[in-house]
């Protein structure tokens, strides 16, 4: 049997994802309530599938629907993919619980709400997990599948081996924590990338230059804690004696970034941010990220 997948959202993540399922050919239907984002849906799609050199034909089996409850009436999983809002995602479950078979499993591709306070006014919590896909959901493979307080063991079994089955590498995050592993992991770099940076021990392209440069080219080969092992214990043991005190632990956003925000310096989007950015740097960035990212997820999918 192949399940049928509906996605709730068409947008930066949503569409994504419904080409990661559509590629392993399972009927998929997309709903969103901007007509405009739902049209362009199938192009987008086909326009990563050219990139990718892949079978841009995949693009044309998504099911297009502009009627949430049909787009959900069949579907073995649901995934919502809408914007980050407790209080969309808590009234977009409850609905969708009440309209889906018994046994569908209710997914939510959050990066760092509660699964258990998105579960909360849903029929059968219990079928409600989190799906953390990272962007493009297409050529990252990991999905972070969180179990929240009420979820079910089996509903987190029968969402990993879906997603096996689709060709991504999921992981049981078996606590619902904020921001789950993977976020939290990156934005304690980034706090204290952002405090060298504000304490000018370096610019910000010399921290990029750093990173890219040192540890980020081990990383796809050694994770922080196999190189933990790796060193020995007792050198890690002594080495956080001596830097980790010195690590900024501040528990609230640096007031650098809350100062480039409130100037309106945003990033790429607006020219400048911790570093300045013309039109063709960012889209330089963009390319290059995407390009290897196919490289090294090529044999993969």
């Amino acid at each position: 049997m192949t399940e049928r997948v509906a996605v709730i959202g068409g947008g930066l993540m949503g569409h994504g994802i419904a080409q990661v399922f559509a590629m392993a050919q399972h009927p998929v239907t997309v709903f969103d309530a901007d007509a405009r984002v739902l049209e362009t849906v199938r192009e987008r799609v086909r326009a990563n599938l050219a990139q990718m050199d892949a079978d841009e034909r995949v693009a044309d089996a998504i099911e297009l629907c502009d009627a949430l409850d049909a787009a959900v009436a069949d579907a073995d999983l649901v995934v919502e993919a809408v914007s980050e809002s407790l209080e969309l995602k808590r009234a977009l479950f409850k609905r969708i619980s009440e309209t889906v078979a018994a046994d569908a499993i209710l997914a939510s591709n959050t990066s760092v709400i509660s699964i258990g306070e998105i579960a909360q006014q849903a029929r059968d919590p219990g079928r409600v997990v989190g799906t953390h896909f990272w962007n493009p959901p297409y050529l990252v493979p990991l999905v972070e599948v969180t179990q929240g307080l009420t979820t079910r063991l089996e509903t987190v079994q029968r969402t990993m081996a879906l997603l096996a089955q689709a060709g991504k590498q999921p992981v049981h995050v078996k606590r619902d924590v904020p921001g789950f592993v993977g976020n939290r992991l990156q934005h304690a770099l980034w706090r204290e990338a952002i405090a060298l940076v504000a304490e000018g021990v370096c610019s910000a392209d010399e921290v990029d230059t750093v990173v890219k440069q040192s540890f980020g080219l081990r990383l796809p080969v050694l994770g922080p804690l196999e190189n933990a092992d790796l060193i020995g214990l007792d050198l890690t043991l002594a080495i956080h004696e001596y830097v980790l005190p010195h690590i900024d632990s501040t528990p609230a956003p640096s007031p650098l970034l809350r100062e480039l925000v409130e100037r309106g310096e945003l990033g790429m989007k607006t020219g400048r941010g911790l570093r300045e950015w013309t039109d063709r740097e960012a889209d330089e960035v963009r390319s290059r990220l995407f390009e290897h990212l196919v490289v090294a997820t090529k044999g993969k999918r």
